[in-house]
């Protein structure tokens, strides 16, 4: 395995971009557009710079490499406070139920309804991986380093963690739910609102979408039906997110309706279960699978390697894991298993 994961630099900007390309719409966190992915590591490039233990409205952004050939073929990104610059808005699933004592009937009605309650809290997205790397577990690798990277920084995020996973777009690029619900008060389709939103942000959403509930029953079926389901090519995220402890708890994304996954930072299973300890040795032939990571915050590295725990403090890990993170005997590595 030559793969690592790293912090992104200004020099990255045609690799982000390149891929950016291939996401096929619904993907906010990496437009396709230079200007918006400058804008990303300018900011990427002051979060990794900054000294200090407080939380702030920072933006990290990793990058998957080949360390023999330079090639980058993925990507992540952690925010750390959402809702800072803008209101962070979110959807709500809940329930009205009514009684008539003179039917002696009960009604429940869903609801959508527009909420910033998840404001303040750290994100995890912007994971995406090249489609000719999608085997081999890579794409574990992009999103549990971004885990380890967060209990090694564990002082710059926030409590509770959610992750947005893209909903379901159809053949045209148009979201269903889009079309349903918001698209019907702004005039312009899901690609235009998209874009829109990923460049300037979603303010727009809060000077022009309607304030009151949305009942369920009243949207079409083809909206109904995609509420809080992720689009296909992520049903294996979400899946490695309820693993790692991520739970729906009703709420889904105002464009396309995707579920948002929400944890308590400390629960999450990779910070929990995250080791620190001191490199005993590099040259193990066998021990336990596992993600390995140094370095602290721009010099932040990560990839799949062996090791094996004393008990005692010390890791011996693979000779292989040590090239790609540049450590030797004495150094400090952090590690979960596989």
């Amino acid at each position: 395995m030559t793969f690592r994961l790293r912090a992104a630099r200004p020099a990255d900007l045609e690799h982000l971009y390149e891929m950016a390309k291939l996401t096929g719409g619904g993907f906010t966190n990496l437009p396709p557009d230079r200007a918006a992915l400058n804008s990303k590591l300018e900011r990427a490039a002051a979060a990794f710079t900054r000294e200090g233990d407080t939380l702030a409205d920072e933006l990290f952004v990793l990058v998957l490499e080949n360390a023999r050939t330079g090639a980058v073929r993925g990507t992540c990104q952690l925010m750390t406070k959402v809702g800072q610059r803008w209101p962070f808005y979110s959807y709500r699933l809940n329930t009205l139920t009514q009684y008539s004592q003179e039917l002696d009937r009960t009604v429940r009605a869903e609801l959508l309804s527009l909420v910033t309650d998840l404001e303040g809290s750290s994100e995890v997205g912007g994971l995406f991986l090249h489609p000719n790397e999608r085997a081999g577990g890579l794409g574990l690798l992009l999103a549990r380093s971004r885990y380890l990277f967060i209990a090694m920084h564990r002082a710059r995020f926030a409590d509770r963690i959610l992750a947005e996973l893209r909903g379901i777009i159809d053949e045209r690029g148009g979201s269903p739910f889009w079309d349903g619900v918001a698209g019907r008060f702004f005039g312009m389709n899901f690609q235009e609102a998209d874009y829109f939103n990923a460049i300037n942000g979603n303010q727009f959403i809060a000077d022009l979408m309607p304030k009151h509930p949305v009942y369920i029953a009243m949207l079409g079926e083809d909206a109904r039906s995609v509420i809080g389901v992720p689009h296909p090519s992520g049903r294996a995220a979400m899946r490695m997110l309820e693993l790692e402890g991520f739970r729906h708890d009703g709420y889904v994304d105002i464009f396309d309706g995707g579920p948002t996954m929400v944890a308590h930072t400390d629960q999450v299973t990779s910070v929990r279960d995250a080791v620190h300890a001191k490199v005993t040795d590099v040259t193990a032939t066998e021990g336990e699978r596992a993600i390995l990571a140094t370095g602290h915050l721009g010099t932040f590295r990560a990839c799949f390697g062996a090791r094996l725990l004393d008990g005692e403090g010390g890791i011996a890990i693979d000779s292989a894991s040590a090239d790609l993170l540049d450590v030797c005997e004495g150094d400090r590595v952090w590690s979960v298993g596989r």
